[in-house]
């Protein structure tokens, strides 16, 4: 599992370095890595979140930015079983807010088609600052 969060950090490093500034490896007392967090040049924060029982989360925070949240993930909370992609769903903007995810379930796609969506989001509210 380790040599997973070392491909996903050098990942994001070496193909999204135009957003992300740092990928730290978030370790547990216990020295065994519990996430990964990529920090972005806005100040904004991915935190990457993989079981080894195919469990995950890829969550943007900016809610200290601007109130907002986006997060793939697949837990089986039974307010979202009438998303037609459950147990995958995406929080999109606030944490009440789900719809349908069709994130890959291969991790490093998984995190590509994350941060490519972030990458777009972000020169979309480039974008609308200039305006």
């Amino acid at each position: 599992m380790e040599s997973l969060w070392s491909l996903l950090a050098q990942i994001a490093l070496d193909e999204y370095g135009d957003i992300v500034e740092r990928a730290i490896l978030v370790r547990a007392p216990s020295g065994r890595i519990r996430k990964l967090r990529l920090a972005l040049w806005d100040g904004s924060f991915i935190d990457v979140w993989i079981s080894g029982q195919g469990n995950y989360s890829f969550h943007w925070e900016r809610r200290h930015l601007n109130g907002s949240l986006y997060r793939h993930d697949n837990a089986p909370h039974a307010r979202w079983r009438h998303i037609p992609t459950f147990p995958k769903h995406f929080h999109n903007g606030q944490e009440d807010q789900a719809e349908s995810s069709f994130i890959p379930a291969v991790p490093e796609e998984a995190l590509r088609y994350v941060l490519d969506w972030v990458r777009r989001k972000m020169r979309d509210m480039a974008r609308g600052l200039r305006k």
